[in-house]
């Protein structure tokens, strides 16, 4: 039976993986709980070892007897990094390199997955965003997470590591948690929208993104586990959609049947304006990945936060 471990498993994708991947063999998780939640957990067959993947000891612990590696803890958020950008390099780039330094002391060759992010092309204009573009990252995070790709791409290189680096785009769903200062667009939105508040949008509402689908992120990393799928350059994980701001809140509003009220406030340092993904490779590696309609994922992450607010 193989092991998966998964850094930062107790997180909103982190979660999703590990639920998915416990259908194929054993899963533990590393995370120091510092954005992830217990509650993620909770009937998913899954040790979680609460520590930091800065922890040399903590790290080396679980990956102890581990095949394969889906490296998702971070420190998320282009706002977080402007504010402290020192500490989102030591999480995100320092982070990786102790993720991959130990697996490779692991003894067993595992199989290292990364999460990278659609940021790194920043301020680069060209649409659909591939892989063969020049990063421009606009942000201190965005350049963590380029440190991150290309670490875990020169480790493949330089000690013959299997690994693989994804370019997350605008992933979302149920446990995507709202309610922080850095919480993403979509369950702020959904949060506001429930509660009959009106949604806040950083600038005219006409910037775009290719939403993808946490439930297909998730399948998508543990078919790539399950196989140990390589590849030298990274991979955007997305499928080519783009949509607006001001279009994701028609469909919510839709969605709970209500008119949402919108507030227009100041664009943010840091925020690129289009995002869109040429998912060309992405299809050449996992032909059989199916994405899930932005509608249909709206409306399941609707459902998890009606449920959550009612609850609370």
């Amino acid at each position: 039976m193989s092991k998966l471990l998964v850094t930062g498993m107790a997180g909103f994708i982190g979660s999703h993986v590990a639920e998915a991947w416990s259908h194929h063999g054993e899963v533990v998780g590393l995370d120091d709980l510092s954005t992830g939640d217990r509650a993620n957990l909770e009937g998913i067959d899954a040790e979680l070892i609460e520590g930091s993947i800065l922890d040399p000891d903590a790290l080396a612990h679980a990956m102890e007897g581990v095949d394969a590696v889906v490296h998702l803890a971070a420190r998320p958020s282009v706002p977080r990094s402007i504010a402290d950008p020192e500490a989102s390099h030591e999480a995100n780039a320092t982070g990786t390199l102790r993720v991959l330094e130990a697996a490779r002391a692991n003894g067993r060759d595992p199989y290292v997955v990364v999460a990278s992010s659609s940021s790194v092309y920043g301020a680069n204009p060209e649409l659909p965003k591939h892989e063969q573009m020049m990063p421009m990252p606009m942000s201190p995070y965005a350049v963590s997470k380029l440190a991150t790709e290309q670490y875990t791409l020169a480790w493949q290189y330089s000690y013959g590591m299997s690994t693989l680096a994804f370019r997350f785009f605008n992933v979302f769903g149920p446990r995507q948690a709202p309610g922080h200062a850095y919480a993403a667009v979509i369950p702020v939105f959904v949060d506001a929208a429930l509660r009959h508040e009106p949604l806040t949008v950083h600038g005219d509402g006409l910037q775009s993104r290719d939403f993808t689908y946490v439930g297909t992120v998730a399948s998508v990393l543990v078919d790539a586990a399950l196989r140990r799928v390589s590849h030298p350059q990274p991979v955007n994980l997305a499928f080519g959609t783009r949509t607006t701001l001001l279009d994701v809140i028609g469909l919510i509003g839709a969605e709970i049947g209500d008119d949402l009220r919108v507030v227009h406030v100041e664009s943010r340092t840091g925020d690129v304006r289009h995002s869109q993904a040429d998912n060309t490779v992405l299809r050449s590696l996992f032909p059989d990945a199916q994405p899930v309609p932005l509608a249909d994922g709206l409306r399941d992450t609707i459902m998890w936060l009606h449920q959550r607010q009612a609850v609370s």
